[in-house]
């Protein structure tokens, strides 16, 4: 799991060196913004579905193989949720990218091997119970590297917290049913699924927090290793 193995170019023995991040940082920024935008959403369309009731002609599925036709507010939901997946996914693309460049700024300020192997920066978001530790002490070595000395911003705290909340409500990051179950849930108990939404977007406003935090903690080392004549 930990130290060892060769993987790709940032767990080489000779580190590059540091690299701006600022440019990466605004991307994942502004997917996380669109994250939480699409699951504000989710979550209007949760309430407009509890409002509305369960039609007079039953869940979508009716047993036995047999679905009714969608109301045109279930049709909508659908078209949410599709979006919704697809601004996850360009949201966790731009979110991995930045992480990638401020671990590998992490190694060369520290001149030390990650923690992680580089398949943990993957690995680590999707193998079970590993998955509820390995992602936050990725970004608190990398803070550790980036600001020695400094006390860990309490928002990373905040941002995993409200993150495995999303992730193991059920109903939130991973959904345990798919999108007609969900729509049922809405008719019959949308008190847990507004729960996960709020953990979601709580979560995406606070990543895009511990992004900016990080990365200015990286520039501020970037401006501090400028020498007249050279580069960071």
């Amino acid at each position: 799991m930990k130290q060892g193995g060769q993987g790709p170019v940032s767990d080489r023995t000779t580190p590059p060196p540091p690299r701006p991040v600022r440019g990466t940082a605004r991307f994942a920024v502004a997917a996380l913004a669109l994250a939480a935008v699409a699951w504000v959403a989710r979550a209007v369309w949760h309430i407009r579905l509890a409002v509305a009731g369960m039609p007079a002609s039953g869940p979508l599925d009716q047993g036995g193989g047999r679905h009714r036709p969608p109301t045109a507010l279930e049709d909508g939901y659908h078209i949410v949720s599709s979006l919704g997946d697809a601004v996850t996914v360009l949201c966790a693309a731009m979110f991995l990218n930045w992480l990638w460049r401020v671990r590998d700024n992490a190694r060369a300020f520290s001149g030390e091997r990650p923690r992680y192997i580089w398949p943990w920066m993957y690995l680590g978001w999707i193998v079970p119970v590993m998955n509820l530790w390995v992602p936050r002490g990725i970004v608190v070595d990398i803070h550790r590297a980036s600001a020695p000395g400094e006390r860990l911003p309490s928002v990373v705290n905040w941002w995993w917290g409200l993150w495995l909340a999303g992730m193991l409500g059920g109903a939130g990051l991973i959904y345990a049913d798919d999108t007609d179950d969900v729509i049922g849930r809405a008719y019959s108990d949308v008190g847990l699924l507004l729960a996960a939404d709020a953990a979601v977007i709580g979560a995406a406003v606070t990543c895009a927090l511990v992004v900016r935090t990080v990365t200015k903690a990286q520039q501020n080392r970037l401006g501090e290793d400028v020498r007249p004549g050279g580069r960071a």
